[in-house]
């Protein structure tokens, strides 16, 4: 299995983040706007799932599995037919006058790390512009 691990620094207070990051309906108007285009939840789902496209076209339906104020950490895994596993976890945490968002994803198979790597590191930087800016 593959780990990936991607960390930013955010000028903007934990507290600001992690608002943004557990509304995890709105990741295209609150989070990432432009990366991702488009988020739906299906509550009528045993765990909530959201259903998210992305720029480039891509649509995935990912399960939350945790979501944790206490921690600021959101645990979700991709419920698709094309990834055999995937397990994100975000964690963001007090850095400075701003936060620290650290984005890990286990993944098989291994070959996917390659296609998710790039994708987790672009998502984080527009995270820091949008929230840091707001």
């Amino acid at each position: 299995m593959a780990t990936i691990h991607e960390e930013i620094f955010i000028a903007a207070t934990p507290d600001a983040v992690w608002d943004a990051v557990r509304d995890f309906g709105a990741l295209h108007t609150r989070l990432v706007p432009g990366f991702v285009v488009a988020t739906t939840v299906d509550d009528a789902a045993a765990w909530p799932v959201r259903v998210v496209t992305f720029a480039n076209g891509t649509v995935l339906r990912e399960r939350i599995v945790s979501c944790d104020d206490t921690r600021r950490r959101l645990v979700w895994a991709i419920d698709d037919a094309t990834v055999e596993h995937h397990n994100g976890v975000v964690d963001v945490t007090a850095d400075g006058n701003g936060s620290r968002v650290v984005w890990t994803a286990d993944v098989l198979p291994d070959s996917l790390a390659d296609a998710f790597q790039p994708l987790m590191a672009a998502g984080l930087a527009t995270m820091a512009k949008h929230l840091g800016a707001a």
